[in-house]
């Protein structure tokens, strides 16, 4: 289509609205190009050129987006950065993607500050001051495409940046699987669509989301810390069509009272996409009889490649995952590299056409991660004989008790169907006779009273729906379990301190 694109929407529809920042303010398409095109300059000013990388500690908010359309515009590899990492954090990622310029706000000084000072790597305290090294009129020469380079929460050992060949394509030009990738979702170019963003743009499928909902003509919606009735007023305000969630905030919705879910007009929604982490059953089903057939979840990684399913599908096969995406294939592999048999768990490779990856400055990560055209991200799963896929958990997750596989996330699923838990994470903990021992870590939701009284009432309810052997040895509970705003969950926070000087099998 010619009709899409930031700068071509930009020429010709200057005043429409692009962006609505967190605290209203409204940035209009003109606005977001121009400011995208001076800050492109800027960073040519300051000598990079393509192929070099920038690191972004921003925010959400049109100056995060408008210096990742100036990467896009540019040939740059963009690295957005995780408010919540600590300066030793940043300090590691701005040294291993070679980042050649560092944009930060001054929220995240404190940690933005040591890491350039560790790494001497230029740090800009304001998207202003880049752009004004690119002040004047004119778009960026040369202009090529750039890519984003999101580094992976690293759950075990350091994070990497997973990065792809740059194509040398047009800026201008709407890459075809833009087109492509929303139309798994019915989401067309124009349309009357309005996108929320929800969550925080340093996760590539936020950030992939915003940025292809822009060039779309799609007006993005953006909010700076999520609260979910804020969220509900937002919807209704601007008539949003579409928005990208996690199970987390799924959770926290339902915790609302009646009265305020029930208050708000939320008719315009004709897309709710959900992944990013395992949605409880009893969630998603709660969730799927308050907003209807608008929910549709899919299975990805920022390495490429997934599946979708949509409300009325999941309905009839509850867990799972959906089907590979047209163009993609899934294939669920034993230890010997052949197609496990229906039903079976192995670990699940993905393959989205001729796409290839590298994990920047780890070849044996990257070798490992291959099979041929297919990669792993280490998920282990099983097809049915439709070919839906069923996650089961991540290999490195998998607790081996007795000589046995358990699950964690099984289990994680019927905890979480319980009235007294808000959250919970399970692990494995050493045990000198079987290995490793099964331990729940659950977050009392509001009212329910942590102690043994609970653990006796959690497990009576456990052993109804899995074998003794899954049921957890132990119960403890916590006032908040360690999750990203993205949902993700830092297992590893909780599990590290039982095995310290110990090695797992895994």
């Amino acid at each position: 289509m010619t009709d899409i694109g930031l700068w071509t929407i930009a020429g010709r529809s200057p005043q429409r609205t692009a962006v609505v920042d967190p605290d209203g303010r409204v940035v209009t398409y003109g606005e977001l190009a121009a400011e995208a095109d001076r800050i492109g300059r800027g960073l040519q000013q300051l000598g990079l050129v393509p192929g070099d990388t920038v690191a972004m500690l921003l925010p959400n908010g049109a100056d995060l987006l408008a210096v990742e359309f100036a990467t896009l515009q540019t040939g740059l590899y963009s690295v957005p950065l995780n408010w919540h990492l600590t300066a030793a954090e940043i300090t590691y990622i701005l040294r291993d993607s070679g980042a050649k310029a560092f944009i930060a706000h001054e929220r995240f000084a404190a940690a933005a500050v040591p890491a350039a000072e560790a790494t001497g790597v230029p740090v800009f305290f304001a998207v202003g001051e880049i752009a004004a090294i690119g002040a004047g009129q004119g778009r960026p020469e040369p202009r090529t495409a750039g890519a984003l380079m999101v580094y992976t929460s690293g759950t075990s050992g350091r994070p990497k940046g997973v990065r792809r060949p740059l194509t040398g394509a047009d800026p201008d030009v709407v890459p075809p699987v833009s087109l492509w990738f929303f139309g798994l979702f019915g989401l067309a170019p124009w349309d009357g669509h309005v996108h929320l963003c929800c969550s925080p743009l340093y996760h590539t499928a936020v950030m992939n989301f915003a940025v292809i909902s822009l060039q779309f003509g799609h007006p993005v919606v953006v909010m700076d810390g999520w609260d979910p009735r804020e969220m509900l007023r937002l919807i209704e305000r601007h008539r949003v069509t579409h928005s990208h969630m996690v199970p987390t905030q799924f959770r926290r919705l339902l915790a609302l009272p009646a009265p305020v879910r029930d208050g708000y007009d939320l008719s315009s929604m004709r897309v709710m996409i959900h992944g990013a982490a395992p949605c409880p059953q009893e969630v998603k089903r709660r969730m799927l009889d308050w907003w209807g057939p608008v929910v549709v979840e899919y299975y990805a990684a920022s390495e490429g490649g997934g599946t979708l399913i949509t409300a009325a599908d999941w309905l009839k096969r509850p867990g799972s995952v959906g089907q590979a995406w047209p163009g993609s294939r899934v294939r669920v592999l034993d230890a010997d590299g052949a197609d496990s048999p229906v039903g079976r768990p192995g670990t699940v490779y993905l393959q989205m056409g001729d796409a290839t990856f590298e994990y920047l400055g780890d070849a044996d990560k990257t070798r490992e991660s291959w099979r041929g055209r297919m990669f792993t991200v280490g998920d282990i799963g099983y097809l049915d004989d439709a070919g839906y896929l069923y996650l089961c958990d991540r290999k490195s997750d998998v607790i081996i008790t007795g000589g046995v596989n358990v699950y964690p996330a099984e289990i994680e699923n019927e905890l979480a169907g319980h009235p007294a838990v808000a959250d919970v994470a399970v692990f494995g903990v050493p045990h000198d006779e079987w290995g490793e021992q099964i331990k729940a870590v659950v977050q009392p939701a509001p009212g329910a009273r942590a102690g043994p009284e609970l653990t006796v009432e959690l497990l009576a309810f456990l052993t109804e729906r899995l074998a003794k052997f899954k049921l957890p040895r132990s119960i403890d509970y916590t006032e908040e379990l360690p999750r990203d705003p993205n949902g993700k969950l830092y297992k590893r926070l909780l599990r590290d301190p039982y095995w310290a000087g110990r090695e797992r099998a895994i």
